[in-house]
């Protein structure tokens, strides 16, 4: 995943510099999040790793596809990636290219797994104790999963903060 990681990376900054440029940032991650479904989809990924399948004949297929969903500049990275061979990174793309966006509006992106579902009020208080916390403003994304048994793990970029029972419970297994 670091491999792949590292060869999006030039991409990812690119294609920011150029949507900040142009004032398209929104539009982008549109645009690059409808990519990376195309993509990861089982059946484009057999069309994309088929040896038999050229780069034109592939190009006009994910043009087609896309549609009005991508802008010329976004038919252009299409066309780059295919030729390169990196169409398979696109996910990394997007996804490094939205924390570039975050760190740019001052904003995080957070997954919060909880072993209950939360109510307004208690979202309301995570997220400001968060906000505080990290020093930025927090984009949450909620999950129930109930293997926690309780408390909530919260994931920001590569900070992760383990408030659960299951997380506790696993600490207090080491100490013993």
């Amino acid at each position: 995943m670091t491999e792949l990681a590292t060869l999006a990376r030039p991409y990812a900054e690119a294609v920011f510099e150029r949507a900040k440029e142009a004032g398209k940032t929104e539009q982008w991650s549109s645009m690059l999040a409808f990519l990376a479904a195309v993509v990861r989809d089982r059946e484009m990924a057999a069309i994309i790793d088929n040896p038999k399948v050229s780069d034109e004949d592939l190009i006009r297929l994910l043009l087609d596809i896309c549609g009005e969903q991508i802008d010329v500049e976004g038919a252009n990275l299409i066309k780059l990636l295919v030729v390169n061979g990196r169409l398979t990174i696109v996910s990394y793309i997007a996804r490094l290219y939205e924390e570039y966006r975050a760190e740019d509006e001052g904003y995080v992106d957070v997954t919060i797994a909880s072993a209950f579902s939360m109510t307004k009020a208690e979202q309301k208080k995570l997220e400001a104790a968060l906000e505080k916390r990290l020093d930025k403003k927090v984009h949450m994304n909620l999950e129930v999963d109930e293997s926690l048994i309780g408390g909530v793990l919260v994931r920001a970029g590569d900070t992760v903060i383990d408030g659960s029972i299951r997380g506790q419970l696993q600490q207090l297994a080491k100490i013993l």
